[in-house]
């Protein structure tokens, strides 16, 4: 196996356009592990870890440039205002060690319907965009359109991402989570929920539920018709009980779970409609306040 280890970002291109099987490594917290078991064994290794400019984040007031290597330990102490949901989630990544390590962009890269930056990302809105770079040039492509089957993404071979661009939050952000034992866990299933004001719109994220992280778009739909209709955004007036359930519903029928070793696919619709109902009492909760103390 070849060892390559570039010192900078257009370096890190050249040798990734040489050499496109070569699989990237940074934190390697997911690949290491591939490496020890036998999971994979990839030509050649691309140590980013080199590369600086990775480990870095800016903000401009409204966008959040969170580059691919941040550990989550930075996340969570660094970015828990503008990126609420993220920290939230960073929170439940392995233990410290792996939290010192491991970024979004590994993350990303894996592309594991179980991967924790998922759900959050998703409820961060439609404007979240993965920053995917090689030597022709830089393209934005939408989180959306970023997963695309088991552990399977939409970069071309010879791209490597460098960043991910996240909205500054403008609302009250959850995360959500149920694993087999309370630390150091891979996701049974996994839920993130975002409320955007601004645009009086509702953000979803369903992880480890479905061949890929993806939206509960009608029940999206569902709450911000509610929302809108009812005047709640304008009010912070409360949520009864028959919303907050349909909207758990919704999530539930939005998942397409299998039966694996850690869950049956019955127990992850049902977690999810618990998860979806929870966060979204939390999280309109604290839009209330939100709403109090700016009155």
């Amino acid at each position: 196996m070849e060892f390559l280890r570039p010192a900078t970002w257009d370096e890190a291109l050249a040798a990734k356009a040489e050499h496109p099987a070569a699989l990237p490594v940074s934190g390697g917290t997911d690949v290491m592990v591939e490496l020890n078991f036998d999971v994979r064994r990839p030509p050649a290794l691309l140590d980013l870890n080199r590369v600086r400019e990775l480990t870095e984040w800016s903000e401009d007031g409204a966008v959040v440039r969170l580059g691919a290597a941040v550990p989550y330990s930075r996340i969570i102490a660094e970015l828990s205002g503008p990126l609420p949901g993220l920290a939230l989630a960073a929170r439940t990544v392995g233990s410290p060690q792996i939290r010192n390590r491991g970024g979004v962009g590994g993350n990303l890269g894996a592309a594991s319907p179980a991967g924790d930056a998922h759900p959050a990302l998703l409820a961060a809105g439609r404007d979240v965009f993965v920053e995917a770079a090689s030597v022709r040039g830089t393209r934005l492509i939408p989180i959306d359109d970023f997963y695309v089957g088991v552990k399977r993404n939409s970069l071309e071979a010879d791209e490597l991402i460098r960043a991910v661009r996240i909205p500054v939050a403008d609302g009250p952000q959850q995360f959500s989570k149920i694993g087999t034992r309370n630390a150091m866990v891979i996701a049974v299933c996994a839920f993130g929920l975002a409320l955007h004001p601004r645009t009086g719109t509702v953000g979803t994220g369903i992880g480890s539920a479905a061949p890929t992280p993806r939206r509960a778009v009608e029940a999206e739909e569902y709450l911000r018709e509610v929302l809108a209709g009812r005047g709640l955004w304008e009010s912070g007036g409360l949520l009864d009980a028959e919303v907050v359930r349909r909207f758990g519903e919704l999530v539930k029928a939005a998942a397409a779970p299998i039966d694996d070793v850690r869950g049956t696919a019955d127990y992850r619709r049902h977690a999810l409609a618990v998860m979806a109902r929870r966060t979204l009492t939390w999280t309109w909760n604290d839009y209330r306040r939100q709403i109090g103390s700016a009155a």
